[in-house]
């Protein structure tokens, strides 16, 4: 009888370990793919907050319990499939024009800082731009460079396209820290 509980002690020991390790592979890979989706910048669309070639996290999670906000940093996929990283300007059911350099939102001047509020090109929105109830408006930090939804090739963004909220720089190791 005592080799019997010996053994039934043994394989509870080893399934309880199995059940621990296939926990925490599972937690560990869903906290990857959730917030730690990382995403390389290409080109100097979003200089100054982010340069070429610094690597970002995307949070998967932030828009499946919430909507992109104003100002949000996201990662978004393009009609042809490549992806992007822009900000967004536009809210579904606003309208967005730029008169001057100066960005409108439902005709009063956008309020942000530094330069957010300020685009030379006016593009699409030369005239006033109306969003769908599921489309945002996106551009770049770096408005003299930046391919955003000022022009036909991107325009407006659908919410389906936004992929996930731009949350923290990894690379460069000297600019480590959260996106704002």
């Amino acid at each position: 009888m005592e080799f019997y509980q010996e053994e039934t002690s043994i394989l509870q020991k080893a399934v309880c370990w199995i059940v621990d390790v296939v926990v925490v592979i599972s937690l560990a890979w869903f906290v990857v793919y959730a917030f730690g989706t990382q995403v390389k910048i290409s080109g100097q669309s979003m200089t100054p907050a982010l340069a070429g070639e610094d690597v970002v996290l995307m949070n998967r999670l932030a828009y499946d319990l919430g909507d992109p906000g104003r100002f949000d940093v996201v990662v978004f996929s393009r009609d042809d499939h490549k992806t992007n990283v822009k900000r967004v300007i536009g809210l579904p059911g606003e309208t967005v024009q730029i008169t001057g350099g100066v960005i409108y939102i439902n005709g009063k001047p956008l309020e942000a800082e530094g330069t957010l509020d300020y685009a030379a090109l006016s593009g699409l929105a030369e005239n006033p731009v109306i969003l769908e109830d599921d489309e945002y408006f996106l551009l770049g930090d770096n408005r003299d460079s930046s391919e955003d939804s000022r022009f036909a090739n991107i325009g407006n963004v659908k919410r389906s396209q936004i992929m996930g909220k731009v949350w923290f720089r990894v690379l460069p190791i000297i600019n480590i820290g959260p996106v704002h």
